[in-house]
């Protein structure tokens, strides 16, 4: 049987996102958490075709679109990253809805065009900016983001490769905050891990960001209050302070890879080539609950490739028994290409490959 796969392709602020149509009848459930749940356990091979080579690479995310099991939603959304699948994402989200408005999946209404996007943590408003047939800006509102520690400490293994004069076996505490934007991230300054955030200091970024996920999910575990089956710290936010271009914020967001372990050959993955609007909505709420970041304070998030999302918290409320606020993202995405992908049941790669000249061995 040969496997049949239609994608329009789009970025947002530089995050490519592959977005899936008509694969309803590769998600079976019948809610979107039922659906997510599926596809944790019966379709990492189908993330790893799409997002793998000779159809993927590193940086790729791609999106599941899907028909909503909420009335009140246009479309239901599954994100495939490279580390796993993940129940929201900010970039994802905008390549989405800005690939399905412009090809008239979803009926355009111009200036400005609502569209309910159903996540596997809640549904997600969006206002999407619209002239000509273009989309030229989102704003989503996303579900309620909350602190869950802040300022704790995490030992992380050393890597004698990035980090002069330390050795093998050895470990190092640095402080660490663990926050829900949309899926779990744990964040921590680049100041107190000793790097940079530019192009030259992508080796230790990927290296640190792989030991930060890989210690956190050991010594802090997590459980979305009212969604248990969202349990895992996916993703990693190194910050850095504003600068004198405008932004309040900067940021390297790494997502490890999905063979992360104790072997020092797996401590790699990618970095987010966008700000990250997930990571800019547990961002702010680490901030609020700092006193940093006041409601209604605009706060411009730049990413490794100078893009910028901005942020902003609209409101407080309550998630379980957590306080919580309610965040924006504003950023722009565009349509780069449509594709069709086909798997013949005779490949040898049914799930794709990797390879170490540009994969973790």
């Amino acid at each position: 049987m040969t496997l049949h796969l239609t994608a329009i392709e789009a970025h947002a602020e530089g995050e490519p996102g592959r977005v899936l149509v008509d694969v309803d009848a590769l998600v079976p459930g019948g809610t979107i958490a039922e659906r997510f749940a599926y596809a944790e356990q019966n379709l990492q091979w189908l993330r790893r075709l799409v997002l793998h080579e000779p159809r993927g690479y590193p940086g790729l995310c791609s999106v599941l679109t899907l028909t909503p099991s909420d009335p009140s939603a246009d479309v239901a959304i599954i994100v495939m990253e490279q580390g796993a699948f993940t129940p929201m994402s900010g970039s994802n989200t905008i390549c989405s809805v800005t690939a399905l408005l412009e090809t008239g999946r979803i009926p355009m209404v111009e200036p400005v065009t609502t569209v309910t996007v159903e996540t596997a943590v809640g549904l997600v408003q969006v206002q999407a900016e619209c002239v000509g047939g273009k989309v030229i800006g989102i704003t989503i509102e996303n579900v309620p983001a909350f602190a869950v520690h802040v300022g704790v400490p995490l030992e992380i293994p050393v890597d004698p490769r990035t980090e002069p004069g330390t050795e093998w076996g050895q470990t190092r505490t640095v402080s660490v905050d663990v926050a829900f934007g949309g899926q779990f991230f744990v964040l921590a300054r680049a100041e107190d891990l000793g790097v940079g955030l530019t192009a030259a200091d992508v080796p230790a970024l990927q290296s640190v960001g792989a030991r930060l996920k890989l210690a956190v999910n050991q010594q802090y575990p997590v459980s979305h209050p009212l969604n248990p089956g969202i349990n895992t710290t996916n993703l990693v936010m190194i910050t850095g302070p504003g600068d004198d271009r405008g932004a309040d914020g900067n940021n390297a967001m790494v997502m490890a890879t999905d063979r992360l372990s104790d072997d020092p050959a797996t401590w790699t993955g990618a970095l987010d080539r966008s700000p990250c609007g997930t990571g800019t909505c547990a961002r702010m709420a680490i901030m609020h609950a700092r006193g940093e970041l006041a409601i209604g304070q605009p706060f411009v998030h730049r990413g490794m490739l100078d893009t910028t999302f901005t942020g902003r918290l609209i409101g407080e409320t309550i998630v379980g028994d957590r306080p919580a606020v309610l965040p924006t993202i504003t950023g722009r995405g565009w349509v780069t290409g449509r594709s069709e992908w086909v798997l013949d049941d005779s490949d040898p790669f049914p799930e794709g490959y990797t390879i170490g000249d540009i994969w973790p061995a």
